[in-house]
């Protein structure tokens, strides 16, 4: 067995990571940062085109190989690398490789690193277009945020992107969390094993400089992937009903509105006389968030835990957001803002919290004290390290566990593997 100082990991991602353009790339870079501090040997992988902000893995010492789905190549080129821990990022890279790496690599270590539960979100998106089209009145979700357990598995159980996804999970030897509302989602109503899962949160280190006071700060501030579904319909809810009722009580409030990938049916939303300004991506999403007195984020819907309000924090900027924002995030520590139900409480918490100078900086304290409880890399970093060691030292004994996941691999394997083949059958002929 490779000792810890040489072990060989394959990342395969389902983009390129782009961390200044999503948390959930984020995520990943601060990931396979902790791999290079261990000093393992890494590969990153991915059938994607190159994205619009990518990050220079090979100028940290990550090796880029592009890969072709439903091709015989990585075959062979999984087998000359042979791992001893393959990470799949998102379950749909499972799905495609998972049976190739069982294949050509049995002893190595597969984890899955979900970012977030997919079908969680897309089944709560649901949920909030049939309440829309249910009623008139968009402004009130109180039966939207924070539901029971049992109630969030009855909105996923039925659907087929939730029986994929669960089905991938158990595939798996490791399931890497964001959010430990999933992990006990997971346990409590689709009982995973516990052993399955393990709480890998957004991992970052301190604040070295200290965040600026509110006196040197201006405007609110709203950032997000604009290819990120949730990110969307925040902005659509504060332009018709959430920005209306702040510059009702502060009539020379602006918003300043970031995000990657800004479509045009974002950018016809630019209102300068409304002070509504729609930035496009920024290039150092901690250079303006620090300069922003309020970070808001109207979250409607989604998954994970959110890394534009882990940036606010690390900015010492107070937000506003949802209890779907702040879900996981903040365990039983006061938020580091306010968490609002409605459109009008949303406003009022922001307007409050812009103009109360004590009440600022009292959120700012939170949020400092909050990445120290909850986000520290070195801590995650470590329990990460230690929990991947100890699933290759145990692994026999793992699989032997997971009877339920052996079971679903020869199955689902055999029907993916077939249709893969047929693919690249069809492809040589065509």
């Amino acid at each position: 067995m490779n000792t810890p100082r040489n072990i060989r990991v394959l990342v395969i991602g389902y983009v390129w990571p782009e961390p200044r353009s999503s948390a959930a790339s984020g995520h990943v870079m601060q990931i396979l940062d902790t791999f290079l501090r261990q000093g393992w040997d890494i590969t990153f992988a991915s059938p994607a085109g190159a994205g619009e902000h990518p990050a220079d893995l090979t100028e940290l010492g990550i090796r880029q190989v592009p890969i072709e789905l439903n091709n015989s190549s990585f075959d062979v080129f999984i087998s000359e690398l042979a791992p001893d821990i393959v990470l799949f990022d998102q379950f749909m890279i499972e799905e495609q490789f998972g049976w190739r790496v069982e294949k050509h690599c049995p002893d190595a270590l597969r984890v899955l690193e979900t970012s977030d539960l997919q079908s969680l979100r897309h089944a709560r998106h649901q949920r909030l277009k049939d309440r829309l089209k249910a009623s008139d009145d968009a402004n009130d979700f109180n039966e939207l945020f924070a539901p029971a357990l049992a109630e969030e598995f009855q909105l996923m159980a039925d659907t087929d992107l939730a029986k994929r996804e669960i089905a991938a999970l158990y595939r798996c030897d490791l399931n890497l969390m964001i959010s430990q509302v999933e992990i006990e989602l997971l346990v409590e109503q689709f009982k995973l094993p516990r052993e399955l899962l393990h709480w890998c949160p957004l991992m970052v280190d301190p604040p070295v400089v200290p965040a600026k006071p509110s006196e040197q700060r201006a405007h609110f501030l709203s950032i997000g992937n604009f290819r990120h579904a949730p990110n969307w319909d925040a902005m659509l809810w504060m332009k018709t009903t959430i920005w209306p009722l702040i510059r009702e009580q502060l009539p020379k409030a602006q918003l300043h509105i970031y995000g990657a990938y800004t479509p045009p049916k974002a950018t016809a939303l630019h209102n300068a006389a409304q002070g509504f300004h729609v930035m496009n991506w920024a290039e150092d999403a901690l250079q303006v968030m620090s300069d922003a007195r309020i970070c808001l984020a109207p979250l409607r819907f989604g998954a994970g835990i959110k890394g534009k309000l882990v940036d606010a924090m690390l900015c010492g900027t107070p937000s506003i957001t949802t209890p779907i924002g702040a879900e996981a995030m903040h365990g039983h520590h006061a938020w580091p803002g306010a968490v609002a139900l409605t459109a009008q409480d949303f406003a009022n918490a922001a307007v409050q919290l812009y103009v109360d100078q004590t009440r600022w900086q009292t959120a700012q304290a939170r949020g400092h004290a909050l990445l120290e409880e909850r986000y520290q890399r070195v801590e995650h970093g470590l329990a990460l390290v230690n929990k991947l060691l100890d699933c290759r030292n145990n692994l026999a004994q793992l699989r032997n566990n997971n009877f339920t996941g052996s079971m679903l691999r020869h199955h689902a394997h055999k029907s993916t593997q077939y249709m893969a083949q047929w693919i690249e059958a069809k492809n040589r002929n065509s």
